[in-house]
């Protein structure tokens, strides 16, 4: 039988507003190929499933080219939009913003969405421009369509030159974050500014990077607590105060990805599971913006 879960826990966000801890997201496997316009009924079928089971974060990016999907499956869930979240984030249009919302609020079939993120800050050739991007998505924020204006894949430096400008600090930074990439300094800075962490390929040391320094702590805490080392390594994000972002098309995984809130690491597993990460560099996304021993 299917675990469910009635309520999963949500953090608080700068703005007021909470997220769910864990959501699930529509990029990697469900990325579509460049030129793919049709609907893919599998995913619709799956967010649905994600839903019934609780999962009512919903991840999603322009870039992707799921909005489609994600905006059926909500309207098809039985679930009332209210007590969905739901992301999207703006970079193939970042140019123009407004228009951008505009475009996937019309695919999502939604008047708002609750998180909407600058999705990466490569595009930016000055500190103006990155500046001219923020001020335009706190336009968005003013006028309703966006609850919550956000990052992802933002650097410290990247966030520090949004800041000297910024009317609204961003609620999240959405990065890429396990045990091994850590990202120096980054996340407590974060902290610091009240920029929550939602973290993205948080299962990579389990998944791409098998064979690494953290195997047989992962093994014996999964042995310990009756779980997976997947669940593991979700509960070590949430544990580490930030929200975990993952996906699958299986429902007994998604079910079996609930389990991470019938138990708690101790300080001290928290802490060994970072301390062992450390010792590994693995980076699974925008490796080609990276050096291969940039751990930033």
């Amino acid at each position: 039988m299917a675990n469910t879960i009635s309520s999963i826990p949500t953090l608080d966000l700068n703005d007021g507003t909470s997220v769910p801890t864990i959501g699930y997201g529509t990029g990697t496997a469900w990325f579509k190929a460049s030129g793919d316009t049709g609907i893919n009924h599998e995913l619709v079928e799956s967010i649905k499933t994600a839903a019934k089971l609780g999962y009512h974060h919903l991840d999603g990016a322009e870039v992707y080219q799921t909005e489609e999907e994600l905006g059926q499956a909500i309207k098809e869930s039985g679930v009332s939009r209210e007590k969905f979240i739901v992301t999207t984030k703006v970079i193939t249009n970042v140019a123009n913003i407004p228009q951008a919302i505009d475009t996937s609020l019309k695919k999502l079939q939604l008047d708002y969405v609750d998180l909407y993120l600058v999705h990466a800050p490569y595009f930016a050739k000055s500190k103006e421009e990155l500046q001219a991007a923020w001020a335009a998505m706190e336009q968005v924020k003013a006028s309703g369509k966006a609850r919550s204006i956000g990052v992802s894949n933002f650097l410290q430096g990247d966030l520090e030159t949004i800041l000297e400008t910024a009317k609204v600090v961003p609620s999240v930074n959405q990065i890429e974050f396990h045990p091994y990439l850590q990202h120096g300094n980054l996340v407590p800075y974060q902290e610091s500014k009240g920029i929550k962490t939602v973290s993205y390929g948080g299962l990579t040391p389990a998944i791409r990077a098998q064979g690494g320094p953290l195997d047989p702590l992962l093994s014996s805490l999964a042995t310990k607590y009756a779980v997976s080392e997947s669940e593991i390594l979700l509960r070590w994000i949430i544990d580490r105060g930030c929200v975990a972002i993952t996906t699958s098309g299986k429902e007994s995984r998604l079910s079996s990805y609930l389990r991470t809130f019938t138990f708690k690491l101790t300080p001290q597993e928290v802490d060994e599971i970072s301390k062992v990460g450390e010792q590994k560099h693995y980076r699974a996304f925008w490796r080609e913006k990276f050096a291969d021993d940039d751990r930033s």
